[in-house]
């Protein structure tokens, strides 16, 4: 396994939810990106974004990582979730919030 490799799974493992995203939560780089952070922060779930954009490596590292080709991917509890389609059909019919209850993630926002 690569360094890269190495380091996302380290951040997979060490954060219970986390966003490989283009640009970061306050200032997303693309709308499928903004998509997701958009119904992270409604739900009031406590994520880590990081920026894809500010490293190639990470960019293509996340793509092996998952065996998925776009950006952003959403992990919760180190499982891989999907990207800004799989995560809005998940929300808008209220699986989303039940996986986040499920893996023991406080959702504030409205179900």
């Amino acid at each position: 396994m690569s360094d890269i490799q190495d380091a996302i799974k380290s951040e997979v493992d060490s954060n219970d939810v986390v966003l490989f995203m283009k640009g970061t939560p306050q200032f997303p780089q693309c709308g499928f990106s903004g998509q997701v952070v958009q119904i992270l922060d409604y739900l009031g779930v406590p994520y880590k974004g990081i920026n894809v954009l500010a490293d190639a490596d990470l960019r293509q590292g996340i793509k092996d990582f998952s065996n998925w080709p776009t950006i952003p991917q959403l992990y919760v509890k180190g499982e891989f979730i999907g990207g800004c389609d799989i995560v809005r059909e998940m929300f808008q019919a209220g699986e989303l919030q039940e996986f986040m209850g499920s893996k023991g993630i406080t959702v504030s926002g409205a179900a």
